[in-house]
Parts: C-alpha cells; structure tokens; sequence
C-alpha cells in the first residue's frame, strides 16, 4: 500500500469518526437541554426559599445545581456547533466553553463528595454537627471553586488552535507532550480528580450503612440514618453512572490522541466509545435533581400540586400588587 493510500484512508476514517462523534453528542445535548434546565433552575428555586425558611445549609447542594445549570447553559452553543459543523463565535469563546465543561464536571464530583461526608457525619458525630456552621460551608464551596478552576486549566492549556478556524471542541488538537510529562499530568488527574473523590464517597456510604446496625430505641433517629444512607447511595450512584465510565476512558483517550505507538483498532475503538462515557458524565444535571427528588422532603412538599399552585397564586398576587403600586406612583 502506497503513502497515498495510507493517508486517504486515515483521512476517511478520521472524517468518518468525527461524523460519528457530532451525531452522539448532538442527540444527546439536545435531550438534555429541557430537562436539565427546567429541573435545575427549579432546584435552585426550592432550595433557596428552603434556607431562607429554615436556616438549615443546603449550600452543598446549592452549588451543585448551578453546577449543573452552567453546564446546561453552554450546551445550545455545543449543539449549534455538532449541527452545524462550525464555530462562528471565536477561538476565544471556544476555548472558554471547552474550559468550562471540565469546570462544571469536577465541581459537580467535589459538591457530591461534600454532600456525602455532611451526610455521613451528621449521622456518626451529631452533637459536633448540629449547629449550622453555614460560614465555613461557603468558605469551603469558594476554595473548591477556586481549585477546580485552578485544577482544569491544563485542558484548554494543553489544546492548540485547529488548522481549520470553524473547529472546536473535539476538533481541537492536543499538544504534543514527552510520554513522561503526559503520563504525569492524567496520573494526577485521575487521582485528584477521580480516584480520591471515589474513595470518600464509598467509605461515606460504607460509614452510613454500618450506622444502621447499631441499635437504637429512638425511631427518629432511625429514620435521620435512613434519609442519610439514601443521600449518599444517590450520591454515590450519581457518581458511578455519571463519572466512572468517563474516568475509564479518559487515559485511553489521551494515549489514542497523542503519538504513542498504538495499534488502529485500539484507538478507533477509544474514539467511539469515548464520546459516550463523555455524554454520560454530563448526564448529571439531570440526575441530580432526580436525587434531590428521592432523597429531601422539602423537595417533594413543594413540588406537589397544592404547594406548587400556593406558591404560583403567591407570586402572581406579589407581581400584581407590584404592578398596582407603580400605577399609583
């Protein structure tokens, strides 16, 4: 076989996968779409107005679903791209919003981790847990901020400009690194990013399930560990569909996309399976509020009909003294 020949088909094939891979991510961002932003703006809705009633800290939770809204706010952008096969916006904001959907993903791995430890102590040290201590819980989500964006600077850093202006996201070209430096920087990902996060929560839920067998003769306290143990099994499932299979590929993807010596089965097979573990993880945003759902009370009370319309006849009777005062004036 010619280099000609060579270089066609790897041209086809790559053509032929890049089609593959803006199909799989086109149908998937545009299922989410609705879905993920109607139930997230509702969470922060209800979890809002919970804090301010109740004084208790969802803070963790708080984050966790504008999170998921930010993700949810650049998917129009990352579907009008898989549609239409071009970035009119600017390398600048391409590499913005790739940026931002590592941002969004690790701060959504850290608020789940958060929410599992909380969970988990309050049920095995309550008397230390008991008061709200609402201002280190927001200190704690700003320094998780801050170091998730610290921590995902390397993906756009480490992504050259395409040949070809009008490509973004999965067309965007990895730098070329010595195996040593590239082999380094997933290690430490992976495990600060991954393996670390994984092990909290499992422990959190091994902690809150062996809390059940001790033997109490107080049934609310009974049924506070079965609330906790809920939490953190949806936590942890959230964290097993979402970001386990995604974790898996991650390395295989960076060693297909760099110049290792593998074979072209092994990195055709990555680069279809890859996509998918990708669109997984940001099945969160619709997944967590299905565990706000399951797992708090408060959610369920104010999304049944009559709270739901109490609060809409509130709003519309606010909104229409509002408009009659202005008349007034």
């Amino acid at each position: 076989m010619s280099a000609n020949d060579i270089f066609c088909n790897e041209t086809i094939e790559h053509q032929r996968i890049s089609t593959y891979q803006h199909q799989i991510y086109s149908i998937f961002y545009t299922v989410i779409l609705v879905p993920g932003l109607i139930c997230n703006v509702l969470a922060l809705w209800i979890f809002y107005a919970y804090m301010k009633e109740t004084k208790k800290a969802v803070i963790f939770m708080i984050n966790l679903a504008i999170a998921d809204l930010l993700q949810v706010l650049s998917l129009p952008l990352r579907i009008y791209y898989y549609l239409n096969e071009s970035w009119p916006f600017g390398q600048v904001a391409c590499m913005v919003c790739f940026y931002f959907k590592y941002v969004n993903m690790y701060a959504s791995i850290f608020f789940l981790v958060c929410i599992s430890v909380r969970r988990c102590r309050l049920i095995i040290h309550p008397l230390h847990c008991s008061a709200t201590k609402r201002r280190q819980d927001r200190s704690l989500c700003i320094a998780g901020w801050f170091f998730v964006c610290l921590g995902c600077l390397p993906f756009p850093l480490l992504r050259k400009n395409p040949s070809i202006p009008e490509h973004c996201f999965s067309e965007l070209p990895m730098m070329q690194l010595s195996k040593v430096l590239g082999v380094s920087l997933v290690t430490v990902a992976e495990i600060m990013g991954f393996l670390l996060p994984l092990a909290v929560v499992v422990i959190c839920t091994l902690f809150t399930a062996a809390s059940l067998r001790e033997k109490t003769c107080v049934l609310q306290d009974a049924g506070e560990k079965h609330k906790a143990l809920k939490m953190v099994l949806s936590c942890a499932t959230v964290f097993l569909v979402c970001f386990v299979p995604y974790h898996i590929t991650f390395p295989l993807d960076f060693i297909a996309k760099s110049k290792f010596n593998v074979s072209c089965t092994f990195k055709s097979a990555v680069l279809h399976i890859h996509p998918i573990t990708l669109c997984l993880a940001s099945l969160n945003c619709c997944l967590d509020p299905v565990m706000y759902y399951f797992t708090t009370d408060e959610f369920q009370r104010r999304l049944s009909r009559p709270e739901l319309q109490d609060s809409l006849q509130l709003h519309r009777r606010i909104s229409c003294s509002t408009q009659e005062a202005a008349r007034i004036d």
